[in-house]
């Protein structure tokens, strides 16, 4: 198995486990796993303007979730506050599927994705020219298309596993349900994106703490919304 693929191979292995568990908190991993496996395939495509960079950051990314989740294994207060929401809400049985899903989301997307940007931003950024930051940008931006590719597919694999009566809904709503949950998701990214850069262009360090709060304040504002969705 190539490098680039045992990430999904961890993903997977956990989320085996946590299926034959009954860990809801297989339901967004279930959906990562997916989003990966598009991701790595639109790499190999060459879909990207800098493939190499993108495979870089897919894995960052993923280090940050097994990092929040090893720190909320090992000490639940000292996970990152968003994601101590979404670990936490597994444990409810009143929390719908779709809502751990998008809890997830919420946690990965609008904290972890800005601090891995980060990561691969700061040490270029000022030496970049113009059209090399849109290129980064539109990298950024074809990953929308892609989770758009995926939604069905989290829909049929994870979603119906866990809420079968979610097919019921499905069949009323058509396509609106899918449109609805990725422009969502479209949106947050398009906020992860402007907040990364100003978190690359800060210039000082209590600066960088400032937006570090307003960063971990979104996520948690955004995922207690998420939380208070009730059927």
């Amino acid at each position: 198995m190539s490098e680039e693929r045992l990430v999904v191979q961890r993903m997977t292995t956990l989320v085996d486990q946590w299926e034959a568990a009954h860990d809801r908190r297989a339901i967004f991993l279930g959906c990562y796993v997916l989003m990966t496996r598009n991701m790595l395939d639109a790499i190999d495509a060459g879909r990207f303007h800098d493939n190499e960079w993108v495979n870089r950051l897919l894995h960052r990314f993923a280090d940050y979730y097994f990092a929040a989740l090893d720190r909320f294994e090992q000490d639940e207060l000292s996970a990152p506050p968003a994601w101590k929401l979404a670990f936490d809400a597994t444990r409810d049985e009143e929390v719908m599927t779709l809502q751990h899903l998008l809890l997830g989301v919420n946690a990965h997307i609008n904290f972890d994705l800005i601090f891995s940007l980060n990561d691969l931003l700061l040490p270029e950024w000022a030496a970049a020219t113009p059209e090399q930051r849109e290129q980064r940008h539109a990298d950024h931006e074809l990953v929308n298309r892609i989770i758009g590719e995926t939604v069905d597919a989290v829909q049929d694999q994870v979603v119906d596993k866990f809420s079968p009566w979610v097919k019921i809904f499905d069949k009323m709503l058509g396509p609106v349900d899918e449109w609805l949950t990725s422009h969502l998701i479209s949106h947050w990214r398009e906020d992860v994106w402007n907040a990364a850069v100003r978190y690359v262009e800060a210039t000082d360090e209590d600066t960088r703490a400032e937006l570090r709060q307003q960063i971990e304040h979104t996520a948690m504002e955004r995922g207690t919304l998420m939380l208070k969705i009730r059927s």
